[in-house]
């Protein structure tokens, strides 16, 4: 391999994502002020970070052998080019201390966010680290990453409400907002149900998967605060610390919907006053559709957000929307920060703008393309987009589909000194109630694990109830 500089492999792999690979977005038939705009760069097809086990889907591994390929490289493969750092997030005793190092990738060892989850084999087995020593973590590939552009909204709204508000405007001058009854509603054909992420990556996946972005490109899109959150995520999940709402049962929170191994097949209930989709793996998903409504603004200017109901948090906010012909345009608000997988934690603040436009080939209705907005004044310095394609598989008529599962999550697996141990019935434990709305999360590896560390003495806990 050539001697480069690192910073110029970065730069290789961006021009090589040129626009013509871009995903191809329906044609909506004008051109919008905030939705429809190709993106700069899909990952569709794009060579994956890394590192994690090359292999077959459904693909097991044989007993006591390491039967994949390593997507990256061991410790006595690294190429020279990579230069590593002699202190990084593997063999730091305080990745707090390292500050200065958390905007360079080799302080990950070019691990993809998603690898972070793989390192100890917490969403993939076997583990990609198959020593027993952290610091023997493997590497993905320096050369790989998304540009800012491929993650970023480019409509240059600051807020979702500026967003949707021109979005409103758009459609009035095209004739709408469009109201039905059921005797003319256009979207009886979505009522149905859509493929699975893990069964539609050609269609379903983005770079919020977080496998084909290196872990300083999605820092650089956070606040201060939350890039020592995403940090201290990360360290925990390469140690072998995870702490997943899901196991414990406790809530999912609103991003989750697009993290692939949450979600299983998206159900979708379209009438003309109301939409519902509805997903679910540990717990059920569902996003309700107010269509026509408005939100109560009265607490906005003084630092509130808009809403529906009463001035609490909703796990899965709040959405109101308008119908502009056959696409539906909504506005969600009134988030509960929260986290999800190995990607950002986001706050309260969290609004999105999101736009189902429908998937038509030789003019049959065949799916659903979900564009989403997000904006997050506390979190991210900017906002930013995720699109994904809903491929449509099953009608509720279909003589073979089976009624959605509803799931109860019934706890089985508790934190005990930091680890997640699964407990029998009759078994009896010592129990303190987490505050399921002061990241929960940190103060188990805080407690557990963070000991001798120099976490800044005061961080504004951005987190707080009521705040």
């Amino acid at each position: 391999m050539k001697s480069v500089s690192l910073s110029a492999l970065v730069l290789v792999a961006t021009l090589l994502s040129t626009p013509a690979l871009t995903q191809q977005m329906p044609d909506i038939g004008f051109k919008s002020v905030g939705r429809g705009r190709p993106l700069a760069v899909d990952v569709q097809g794009k060579p994956e970070v890394g590192p994690n086990w090359v292999r077959q889907p459904g693909q097991l591994p044989a007993e006591g052998n390491k039967p994949f390929p390593l997507n990256g490289y061991t410790l006595s493969d690294v190429p020279k080019d990579y230069k590593p750092l002699p202190r990084d997030i593997f063999n730091s005793p305080d990745f707090y201390a390292d500050k200065s190092l958390w905007m360079d990738p080799r302080y990950y060892r070019c691990n993809s966010p998603q690898a972070t989850e793989y390192q100890r084999g917490i969403l993939q087995r076997p583990s990609v680290n198959t020593s027993d020593k952290d610091a023997d973590g493997p590497w993905g590939h320096c050369e790989i990453d998304l540009p800012r552009a491929a993650i970023v909204s480019p409509y240059g709204f600051k807020t979702a409400q500026e967003h949707y508000e021109a979005l409103l405007k758009e459609t009035r001058g095209r004739g709408g907002p469009n109201e039905y009854t059921f005797k003319n509603f256009p979207a009886a054909e979505w009522n149905g149900v859509y493929e699975r992420p893990a069964r539609a990556a050609a269609s379903q996946m983005n770079w919020y998967w977080g496998r084909h972005t290196q872990i300083p490109t999605v820092l650089a899109l956070l606040t201060p605060t939350y890039q020592q959150r995403m940090v201290q995520e990360a360290y925990h999940q390469m140690r072998g610390n995870a702490v997943w709402p899901s196991t414990f049962c406790w809530p999912e929170g609103f991003m989750r919907r697009w993290y692939p191994a949450a979600v299983w097949e998206h159900y979708i209930i379209a009438t003309p006053n109301m939409v519902e989709v509805r997903a679910g793996v540990a717990r059920n998903f569902i996003q309700d559709i107010n269509i026509g409504r408005s939100f109560n603004m009265v607490d906005v200017a003084k630092g509130g957000v808009p809403r529906l109901g009463a001035a609490v948090p909703r796990w899965y906010g709040e959405t109101i929307g308008f119908w502009d012909k056959d696409s539906l345009v909504i506005w969600t608000s009134n988030v509960q920060g929260w986290k999800s997988h190995s990607e950002f934690e986001f706050s309260s603040k969290l609004q999105s703008i999101e736009i189902y436009t429908p998937i038509r080939k030789d003019g049959k209705f065949v799916g659903l393309n979900h564009e989403a907005i997000l904006y997050d004044e506390e979190a991210l310095v900017e906002p930013v987009r995720i699109v994904r394609n809903f491929m449509k598989i099953n009608n509720y008529t279909d003589a073979d589909e089976a009624p959605y599962p509803f799931i109860e999550c019934v706890q089985t697996i508790f934190s005990v000194d930091g680890h997640n141990a699964p407990l029998s019935p009759g078994a009896s434990l010592n129990y303190e109630m987490p505050d399921m709305y002061g990241r929960p999360w940190a103060t188990i590896w805080e407690r557990n694990f963070e000991k001798g560390m120099t976490k800044p003495d005061v961080e504004e806990d951005l987190f707080k109830f009521g705040d």
